[in-house]
C-alpha cells in the first residue's frame, strides 16, 4: 500500500556483513558461511539480494568457485 502523502516508500539500506566484520580475506573453506550467498538452484546471489559491497562480493566469488572446483559446494542442485 503506497503511503497517503504520495512519496514512495523507501527501503532501508542492506549493510555488508563482511564489512561490520571487518574481514579481509573471505575463505573459500568455510563452507557454512558461504552456502548464505548461493540460491537453491546453486547460483551465486547478486549484491543486491545479499547487501555485500563491491570488493567483497569480488572475493566472495571467487571463494564460491574455488570451493567450488574442489568439491566443498556443488556446481548445481540436485533438484529435478
Amino acid at each position: 500500500m503506497p503511503p497517503r502523502d504520495g512519496k514512495p516508500k523507501r527501503a532501508h539500506r542492506k549493510v555488508c556483513a563482511f564489512c561490520v566484520e571487518k574481514a579481509d580475506h573471505i575463505d573459500y573453506k568455510e563452507v557454512s558461511r558461504l552456502r548464505r550467498y548461493i540460491s537453491e538452484r546453486g547460483k551465486i546471489l547478486p549484491r543486491r539480494v545479499t547487501g555485500t559491497c563491491a570488493r567483497h562480493q569480488r572475493t566472495l566469488t571467487q571463494a564460491l568457485k574455488r570451493a567450488r572446483q574442489i568439491a566443498l559446494i556443488p556446481f548445481t542442485s540436485d533438484q529435478k
